[in-house]
């Protein structure tokens, strides 16, 4: 039987944990041929090992989504491997440290904007002319919830996600004609790395989260990835511009 995903082209970003492996797993198990990257070298390589060793296509190569050349040199990479980019998930990110608006470190400011929003800037500078040469594609960018409401204590990382929306919906009218959709997934508090890090700072942070939740549970990267997938999917063939918010109900009330 044929996978929806066999012959395509995806590049995920992020892709060495967390939500980056899950959706990299499952763009493979669909029938892609993934490039991962990241700047964890190992655990990225293990991420394309997980994908071949259950008999799928995969590389990784190491690349700073920060520095314009480390990208440019990443989807040159993808084009090298595979011949095309069908596929972009723009997932890197980091969540800073937690401080008041004014007590914000101005490092940690620019360390975030530049991963979570300049990253993505970068990236589909890069992606996007591949895709208008090849007369279409697909790009998902990682937002939050903190890029639709406020977010005390997290100054950059808000910023940074509110960020990615406005980015993603102007690049969704830049290029709708050219065969292109650009869409953002915008998750609430799941169970990844960068959450299990929050937790071991505040142990009894997650009580206090699941209690924000009106589904009364955390997400999980895999419903993350099934969102990413129908989102690159034909499914969602009349899609762009828009930001998938997966949050439980909490913008609900």
């Amino acid at each position: 039987m044929t996978k929806q995903f066999s012959g395509k082209v995806a590049l995920v970003t992020g892709g060495a944990s967390g939500l980056g492996r899950v959706a990299a797993i499952a763009l493979a198990n669909e029938g892609a041929k993934v490039v991962v990257t990241d700047i964890a070298t190992i655990e990225g390589e293990a991420t394309a090992q997980m994908i071949t060793g259950a008999g799928g296509e995969a590389i990784f190569t190491k690349s700073d989504v920060t520095k314009s050349g480390d990208v440019e040199a990443m989807v040159q990479t993808v084009l090298k491997t595979f011949g095309g980019l069908d596929f972009a998930l723009n997932n890197a990110g980091i969540d800073g440290v937690r401080a008041r608006t004014a007590d914000y470190p101005e490092d940690v400011w620019h360390r975030v904007i530049d991963l979570n929003l300049t990253g993505v800037f970068l990236c589909m500078k890069s992606e996007l002319p591949v895709m208008v040469k090849q007369g279409g594609g697909v790009i998902v960018n990682m937002s939050s919830v903190a890029g639709v409401t406020g977010f005390p204590g997290h100054a950059a990382y808000t910023a940074s996600k509110h960020g990615v929306i406005g980015l993603t919906k102007t690049a969704a009218l830049d290029y709708a004609k050219a065969g292109i959709r650009v869409n953002a997934i915008c998750p609430a508090y799941t169970h990844t790395p960068m959450l299990t890090r929050m937790l071991e700072r505040s142990p009894d942070l997650e009580a206090k989260l699941v209690s924000r939740v009106p589904m009364q549970r955390l997400g999980t990267a895999e419903e993350i990835a099934k969102a990413v997938i129908y989102l690159f999917s034909d499914a969602a063939a009349f899609i762009t511009g828009h930001s998938l918010v997966m949050d439980g109900g909490i913008l609900a009330e």
